[in-house]
């Protein structure tokens, strides 16, 4: 049928809204994503800095007034982990990113949730000095330093996160490492970290396309801030 054709090339060029703040590292997670799949975006500026977040508008398509955020062709959906694996499902050629296998998924969901905990102590002490000038504290420093050798322990004996291949889980721990090193610099102490980083540079398609502006914006803030730079 020429029509069903035509109309299923045209959604499948219908541009995936993602509504953002550049620099955020869950933000630049999905970005990478979206890239990965070669799909077609629309850049939503949400300026948490001015507190659009929570406009009334933002408030009714994300209560809880989080980046990031897609439309896609009215499915609305927030949290950058499910967003991840919802894309990769939805429009990945194969199973690769996040494989069908329960067990494989299985890892690589344990590996997401954990990059949720990393995530939290990461947001805690760059949100800190964005958002109220505030200092680190020792105890924070201790987690990020605890979650930076969790991370070489997970790539002890796999090229990636959750085994040999690259998947979501990646891409949601790639956005936090440069902040990671900045607040608890590496100093030649994590070598798999190291390796696994510039895998997935080589690996992850359009990577300082998706990312580098906006790790650049939030690095440099935060080793200003720390008198690194």
């Amino acid at each position: 049928n020429p029509l069903s054709l035509v109309l299923a090339y045209l959604l499948q060029e219908m541009p995936v809204v993602l509504y953002w703040l550049e620099h955020s590292p869950p933000v630049r997670s999905v970005n990478l994503v979206l890239h990965a799949l070669d799909l077609p975006v629309e850049y939503v500026d949400v300026d948490l800095y001015k507190q659009d977040q929570l406009s009334p508008w933002y408030l009714k398509l994300n209560p809880l007034h989080t980046v990031p955020l897609i439309d896609d062709d009215g499915f609305i959906l927030w949290e950058s982990r499910a967003i991840m694996t919802y894309l990769v499902s939805k429009y990945g050629k194969n199973d690769s990113l996040y494989p069908k296998d329960i067990q494989k998924r299985a890892i690589v969901d344990q590996r997401l949730h954990y990059s949720n905990d990393v995530f939290y102590v990461v947001g805690e002490l760059t949100q800190g000095i964005a958002f109220r000038q505030k200092a680190p504290t020792p105890e924070l420093l201790e987690k990020i330093k605890e979650a930076q050798e969790n991370i070489e322990k997970l790539l002890t004996g796999n090229k990636y996160i959750a085994g040999d291949s690259l998947t979501v889980a990646d891409y949601s721990f790639i956005t936090l490492v440069d902040l990671i090193e900045v607040y608890s610099p590496p100093k030649n102490k994590f070598p798999l970290t190291k390796e696994w980083f510039e895998r997935c540079k080589l690996n992850m398609k359009y990577f300082d396309k998706a990312n580098k502006k906006g790790a650049d914006t939030v690095v440099n803030k935060v080793k200003k801030f720390l008198g690194q730079s």
